[in-house]
């Protein structure tokens, strides 16, 4: 037993515990019409096949009509009932209506995929005394209605991949022969994150990994589907009966599918199964070592191994670790010589090769290409976007482009690189604000429409390792908020161009002000900012805008830039106000590299 800290409650409803079984209990004989309405609203909750326990409470009908995979309903707190009488005066003996609230935190489709949604939630469930013997719900809310705990418990995210393209089609069957990438030519996987059940799947009966290869046979969900394809056949599902998929004891894994699959060609189903082994990663406790395809007749449709997938990655770079990179006091790019998971916190920064290490033009923030070749600088009155070599000294930069706002913090935000190669910024020109795209990062800019700004002004931006999506730092009455956009890519006589950011959706949807951000992974990104009334915090966040993880990573003083790897192994890097830049190792607290310097920045 504990002999110090403080005892606290525990509410029997706030279980986060993803071991914690609920077991559901049928509704009692003669039980009140409030009571049916709490039965219900917690064998919701359950893991009990077809939800079996929870349509006792139901009408025959509506038990026929109720679809609880149609949408999940997530609720900050659970929903509060209040009986509302004044809908049944005219027959109490027989009516009786209950409205639902609370505070809506996302909803989940059918697709699985999360929406944050931050608003009130109100419903009714209504029910009736059948043959005058016991309360049944006639009519109810569609799909499931959860708290943020028993959501939380019952499902997990989950990063589905398919093939980016530049088609605005966006169908999510095979797109392009055999051993192609579709319309844009280029085999990049991008992630798609869904969310799925622990456990069983009361609905399919599926266990977690055939859930997932049955979720990603599905195609991706609507907000990806214009700019990312599958290359399984349209109508490729798991063979019919299937609802358990075993590793056998070299870690490989065989998957029968139906008929729709059965003709494609070799080129084509080997991106089938890379998209089935970058699903799979973090699905399963043992890495998944190989994939082999299966015809409806059981032959051999093709064989996949982990390794030979490292081709269709979705984050291409030389294979070496990443460097860590910053402007030092002299506005020089600098390098660390201390790379990877130390908890030491030193490091010998060494200038870069090149102009941008020479220190003649003092630089403000910095972008170092993926490939680790090049690097793209804004000048130290942010109005001027050079780019120059960083493995070589000869030469001199190539400037890019020029801001003409009249004030510094009108000028340039901090470029970005896509893993395409291709160099963003964004001029924040009151008269003439635009998002600019150097394809392979030089000559002239391209102006990129953002739909969807509704006035706000892009202050910050990052593009993701796949080129698929930028993560937007919007300013707009006085408050910098956090949004992801698509990038809808379009192919033309003379190759790929981009012909907008769309849809975009909040990416921290809890925080009033966000300070800073950086993509962390493939879906997730590290997020700077505040809720109303709060203090900073530094945060993970998925793409979708779902908290990734539970607790906040430790604070440090006033950050206003953060950097983070697509490798988790790798430290973050912040530049904080009062400690200079400093690095959060694993399981570590911030330490200072330096006191003096300033856009700490990955590849990227």
């Amino acid at each position: 037993m504990p002999n110090t800290g403080d005892i606290e409650a525990v509410d029997p409803s706030q279980r986060s515990d993803s071991q914690v079984k609920v077991y559901a209990v049928p509704p009692r004989e003669g039980a009140a019409p409030a009571e049916v309405v709490d039965g219900f609203l917690e064998a919701m909750t359950s893991d009990d096949l077809q939800f079996a326990t929870a349509r006792k409470y139901l009408t025959k009908a509506a038990s026929r009509k109720w679809d609880p995979g149609s949408r999940t309903t997530v609720l900050a707190d659970g929903p509060t009932r209040r009986a509302t009488p004044a809908n049944d005066r005219d027959a109490p003996q027989v009516s009786s209506t209950f409205e639902l609230s609370g505070t809506e935190v996302a909803v989940v489709d059918k697709q699985h995929a999360y929406q944050p949604d931050k608003g009130e939630y109100r419903n009714v469930i209504h029910l009736i005394h059948q043959n005058s013997k016991e309360w049944r719900i006639d009519d109810l809310p569609a799909g499931l209605l959860l708290s943020l705990s028993d959501f939380q418990r019952n499902y997990h995210s989950v990063n589905k991949y398919y093939f980016s393209s530049a088609s605005s089609s966006g169908s999510s069957g095979a797109s392009g022969p055999p051993g192609t990438a579709g319309s844009s030519g280029q085999d990049w996987l991008v992630a798609d994150p869904v969310y799925l059940r622990q456990g069983i799947d009361p609905e399919t009966r599926m266990d977690p990994l055939t859930q997932t290869v049955a979720s990603l046979l599905d195609g991706p969900t609507n907000w990806l589907r214009p700019v990312a394809s599958s290359r399984f056949p349209s109508g490729t599902a798991l063979k019919k009966g299937v609802r358990a998929l075993t590793l056998d004891d070299r870690n490989g894994l065989k998957v029968p599918l139906n008929a729709r699959a059965s003709g494609v060609g070799q080129g084509q189903c080997r991106m089938m199964a890379a998209q089935l082994l970058f699903t799979l990663r973090d699905v399963t406790a043992m890495r998944v070592a190989q994939v082999e395809l299966e015809r409806a007749d059981g032959s051999q449709l093709c064989v996949l191994s982990a390794d030979q997938s490292q081709e269709y990655a979705p984050d291409r770079t030389s294979g070496t670790p990443a460097g860590e990179y910053f402007v030092d006091g002299k506005g020089r790019l600098v390098r660390m010589q201390a790379v990877g998971a130390d908890t030491s916190g030193k490091a010998d920064p060494e200038p870069v090769a090149g102009p941008l290490g020479a220190g003649a033009k003092p630089l403000s923030t910095v972008a170092v290409a993926r490939d680790e070749r090049h690097a793209a600088g804004v000048s130290k009155n942010s109005a001027t976007l050079s780019r120059a070599s960083i493995v070589s000294g000869d030469g001199s930069a190539e400037q890019l482009y020029t801001s003409r706002a009249k004030q510094e913090k009108d000028r340039l935000s901090a470029p970005s690189w896509d893993g395409r190669g291709d160099l963003w910024v964004a001029d924040r020109d009151p008269a003439h604000p635009r998002l600019l795209r150097f394809a392979d990062g030089s000559g002239e800019p391209h102006p990129v429409p953002v739909v969807g700004l509704d006035g706000a002004r892009i202050e910050g931006l990052r593009m993701s390792s796949d080129g698929a999506r930028i993560a937007l730092l919007l300013w707009k009455d006085g408050h910098t908020t956090l949004k992801v956009g698509r990038v809808v890519r379009r192919q033309t006589g003379s190759g790929t161009t981009v012909s907008a950011v769309e849809e975009l959706r909040p990416g921290a949807p809890q925080m009033a002000d966000v300070t800073a951000v950086s993509w962390a992974s493939r879906s997730r990104l590290v997020v700077v900012g505040k809720e109303a009334g709060g203090v900073q915090q530094v945060r993970y966040m998925q793409a979708d805008g779902s908290v990734s993880g539970v607790n906040p990573l430790p604070g440090a003083n006033r950050i206003t830039a953060v950097a983070a790897s697509d490798d988790d192994r790798l430290p973050l890097m912040a530049l904080s106000d009062e400690d200079g830049i400093v690095r959060l190792p694993l399981r570590a607290n911030w330490k200072t590299v330096v006191e003096e310097g300033k856009s700490p920045v990955y590849p990227g």
